[in-house]
């Protein structure tokens, strides 16, 4: 494979991430995976190719999906965004045969999730069968009744098996950079309508016998193998696009918070894995966490944006002084019970692990 260096001047043709017009970086880096971003408003999609025979392994599944007959370790899953489908990926590529049915609000990326090998299904349609395995991975901001979709969720869940709800580490109170673990207090119901939404969905979880994932701040970079115009000719060109908090503190340039505030992260496909470490446990009405051990000051992350050289965008800096602190989170009793280990140990080493 080969490297590419672009400006941030790219053709409009891409689809940069979260309703940017055009992405804020470039220096390109040799690719490991292809992956396409198809367009959208608000949140891209991400598409993972596969060799033509697993294509048409996909395409065999999907058509005899109709059957109605309900596999060991057939998966559920409502919402199959970007962790979704990454979950997808990772459970086919350990339970081959196995039928998973992605629910979504609308239609508009049924195509996608049937390329993939995923049986698409639309919100409300009643499900004909139970599943042994599901996981709710979609966000609050697309409904208004957020605990009753989830409870929807559990209603098709066999209780074989195992249920899932990725939830965040938002309800952890704790505001001065100090320690968290998963057996932390959480904010109390009543202070904040942002926590409230999730702790009360979270016990509906844990009151089916599900279980919950609790995920610090998510990242991950895409790459795309695309045509572009040069020199009268078509010229194939692998363009990087990066999604996260530093993507945001970027395209600001000038962010109104307090720079010594301490962030957590995860990367997608870890996220993903201990998703599925999760699910083969079968555990009962357990809380878990998903982050990395290396917490880190906003500053931390900017400062690393720019060591990477990846990022033609230059960051002016944080403003904020009186805004609330963060906290440092560590999963080790997560890591020990699902025995899980991060293919990204810290955000500066996928960044140089990305080269």
């Amino acid at each position: 494979m080969f490297s590419v260096a672009f400006t941030s001047q790219m053709t409009s043709s891409l689809s940069p991430i979260a309703g940017t017009s055009t992405p804020p970086y470039i220096n390109f880096t040799r690719a490991t995976t292809c992956v396409s971003i198809p367009s959208r408003s608000t949140t891209p999609k991400l598409s993972l190719h596969s060799p033509p025979h697993r294509q048409c392994a996909a395409k065999m599944e999907v058509e005899t999906s109709s059957s109605g007959l309900v596999g060991a370790d057939d998966l559920l899953i409502v919402g199959p965004g970007v962790l979704g489908r990454l979950i997808a990926q990772k459970w086919r590529n350990d339970h081959q045969g196995c039928q998973i049915t992605g629910q979504t609000f609308t239609t508009d990326h049924h195509d996608d999730l049937v390329k993939m090998g995923i049986t698409p299904s639309l919100k409300g349609m009643k499900a004909s069968q139970k599943y042994p395995y599901v996981v709710f991975c979609a966000p609050p901001s697309r409904t208004p009744d957020y605990p009753g979709d989830v409870r929807e969720a559990a209603s098709n869940w066999s209780g074989h098996g195992s249920f899932l709800f990725t939830s965040s580490s938002a309800p952890y109170d704790c505001y001065d950079n100090g320690h968290c673990d998963e057996d932390s207090p959480v904010v109390p119901i009543g202070r904040s309508p942002r926590t409230d939404l999730l702790l009360n969905t979270e016990k509906v979880v844990i009151e089916s016998g599900g279980n919950v994932l609790r995920l610090a701040g998510l990242y991950i970079s895409f790459m795309q193998i695309y045509l572009r115009f040069i020199k009268h000719d078509f010229k194939e060109a692998l363009a990087v696009f990066y999604r996260g908090a530093h993507v945001y503190w970027l395209r600001k340039g000038t962010v109104e918070s307090r720079p010594d505030h301490i962030v957590n992260l995860i990367h997608y496909e870890d996220a993903a894995s201990l998703a599925v470490a999760i699910l083969k446990k079968k555990p009962r009405g357990r809380t878990f966490l998903g982050c990395d051990n290396h917490p880190l000051s906003r500053q931390e992350v900017m400062d690393i944006v720019e060591k990477s050289g990846k990022f033609s965008t230059k960051f002016v800096g944080f403003t904020g002084t009186n805004d609330p602190l963060g906290k440092k989170l560590n999963n080790s009793k997560t890591r020990q019970e699902a025995g899980w280990e991060p293919k990204y140990p810290s955000f500066s080493q996928f960044l140089e692990l990305s080269k």
